[in-house]
């Protein structure tokens, strides 16, 4: 199973009404179809009441694995239904990778 398809199935215990892995990891100065990159966005009843950093941590916690081993960045873009709605359904974009070793 591929890390974005593992990622995307530990994600459904949140019960998303929204979920979006994609990996971004072509933006990046890895090999080809690397799996290290990837921007989440999910929405879900199970974050109202929630700060950000609680949000982050449940993602971290049920992403354990993959964060320990072949993910080296996660972008997390996590939104109850009212705050989705209210963001017109659109997550910010990824901003350009600089090519990494400082440049």
């Amino acid at each position: 199973m591929s890390v974005q398809a593992r990622i995307e199935e530990k994600l459904h215990d949140l019960e998303p009404v929204h979920l979006s892995v994609e990996n971004e990891s072509h933006k990046h100065h890895v090999p080809p179809n690397s799996e290290t990159h990837f921007k989440v966005t999910l929405v879900s009843t199970r974050f109202e009441g929630l700060m950000p950093v609680k949000r982050h941590q449940q993602i971290y916690a049920l992403l354990a694995e993959e964060l320990s081993g072949p993910v080296h960045a996660l972008a997390l873009h996590l939104y109850t239904p009212a705050e989705w709605d209210a963001r017109g359904s659109q997550r910010p974009d990824s901003p350009n990778c600089r090519g990494g070793g400082g440049r």
